[in-house]
């Protein structure tokens, strides 16, 4: 069986299997750890593996190689892609900062290396108003994230400037999507992520990052739950909370470059030590300070 090579294969190259959230479920059963996407990397970096086979998109394994470059990053099947962070580029941030002078970079973790290199911090869903917030400076370059950005500009008074990038598993859940379901569910609670629309953010109970929604859902009274994001997380949810009910807000929040990881490709990777992330020592340094910058400030759940 694959999961029997996994584990072979997983001794013998002394790895271990990281799968976010948003992962199909025999990958997230398979796995060492399961979580968002900087909580994993952090995972990475405190383990004592040498392989890290890391089951998301592709600036998850940079995150994750940024933080550990003594340590060997797979990512399992190289068109598992985040279509936000392809929105910006790091010379288009350049661009851009040369506009705004005075301003500080606020990077959404949901970048490419190249892009967190060019900003002054990183930041989760989970504490993007703290980091904000954390920061001496009153004009922000807020990136890739415009939803995320209008949802931090509701909690501070610093001039947010949003770049105009979006998620398209959260931007396209309708508002309309949302009320169809909780009128036949009128009892549940609404969760969604922060990258969701203002409009859909706006009738929510609460915005929650997905780990943030992990721990809300294991503590709350409530017996069921409208959730808000990209429909692999209900796989963990309904597993860790069998009492419970949990629907998706939209049918369609499907992220494409979430769903190409399989167990065969888990095996291929380890066989094959394939497919390595590669970040050059000058951008990693510069990013890793973006990442460690934020890390000192906090998680913010």
């Amino acid at each position: 069986m694959l999961q029997d090579r996994i584990n072979e294969l997983r001794e013998e190259r002394h790895a271990i299997v990281l799968a976010h959230n948003y992962q199909i479920g025999e990958v997230q059963d398979i796995a060492d750890y399961k979580g968002d996407s900087l909580g994993l990397s952090q995972k990475a970096a405190e383990s004592d593996a040498d392989v890290i086979v890391f089951c998301g998109v592709d600036f998850m394994a940079e995150s994750a190689a940024i933080l550990c470059p003594d340590k060997t990053v797979l990512l399992p099947e190289l068109s598992a892609k985040c279509p936000m962070a392809a929105m910006i580029t790091a010379e288009s941030l350049c661009a851009e900062k040369e506009k705004h002078p005075g301003a500080v970079v606020v990077c959404y973790v949901n970048t490419t290396a190249d892009v967190k290199a060019e900003s002054d911090i990183c930041c989760t869903s989970s504490n993007a108003i703290k980091v904000v917030n954390s920061l001496e400076e009153d004009e922000i370059i807020f990136v890739p994230d415009k939803n995320l950005a209008l949802y931090v500009a509701a909690y501070t008074d610093k001039k947010i400037i949003p770049w105009e990038g979006y998620c398209p598993s959260h931007h396209f859940i309708l508002k309309s999507e949302v009320l169809s379901v909780k009128a036949r569910r009128p009892e549940a609670e609404i969760l969604v992520h922060p990258e969701c629309g203002p409009e859909v953010i706006e009738i929510a109970d609460k915005a929650l990052s997905t780990d943030g929604m992990i721990q809300y859902a294991k503590k709350s009274k409530a017996e069921e739950f409208i959730i808000g994001t990209e429909t692999g997380i209900l796989y963990r949810l309904r597993k860790e909370n069998p009492d419970k009910r949990f629907y998706p807000a939209s049918d369609h929040a499907i992220c494409p470059g979430m769903k190409v990881n399989t167990l065969d490709k888990i095996v291929s990777a380890l066989e094959n030590m394939e497919h390595k992330i590669i970040i050059p020592e000058g951008v990693r340094v510069r990013a890793k300070q973006a990442l460690d910058r934020m890390l000192g400030v906090g998680r913010g759940d």
